[in-house]
């Protein structure tokens, strides 16, 4: 089995507003580092233009990253062992806070590419029911820890 990965997040401001440039003029170059890193798999990407950002969601005026990763070791070194780690420090420059879970992981069988809408399906399990192996966030597994130790607020 692999892992699939679901991260949602709301912009305070328009993707072109200035305030949150830093985060657009280096969504790529983070989106790039990822698809080289060991155990990356694949990223839903919009099919018109081929950008993680401009895809329509099934979150009113959210923006989705969607991937899967081989292992959630891999998943957890790009996250918390990379310049990604900076960026997401800033999220709350960028980013509305969410009130329900905005983040969920789930296994899928090998040379499966969730959609949008099964990723939906399983946030929305989380919500409703917290950690299970349906849909669980980093807490439920015990094998990797960096985020208790790095994560930002």
């Amino acid at each position: 089995m692999h892992l699939a990965e679901l991260n949602i997040a709301v912009p305070r401001y328009p993707l072109d507003d200035p305030r949150i440039a830093d985060f657009m003029d280096n969504l790529e170059r983070i989106n790039g580092l990822a698809h080289r890193m060991p155990g990356f798999v694949w990223m839903h990407r919009d099919e018109a233009d081929g950008h993680a950002m401009h895809q329509p969601t099934p979150w009113p005026d959210a923006a989705a990253n969607l991937s899967v990763w081989e292992r959630a070791e891999d998943l957890e070194q790009f996250v918390w062992n990379t310049v990604h780690r900076a960026f997401y420090a800033r999220k709350a420059e960028w980013f509305e806070a969410m009130r329900t879970h905005h983040f969920v992981m789930w296994p899928v069988p090998e040379g499966h590419r969730p959609t949008l809408a099964e990723a939906k399906a399983r946030l929305d399990h989380l919500d409703a029911h917290g950690d299970t192996d349906h849909a669980f966030g980093w807490g439920h597994l015990p094998h990797v820890g960096m985020w208790r130790a790095k994560r930002c607020g």
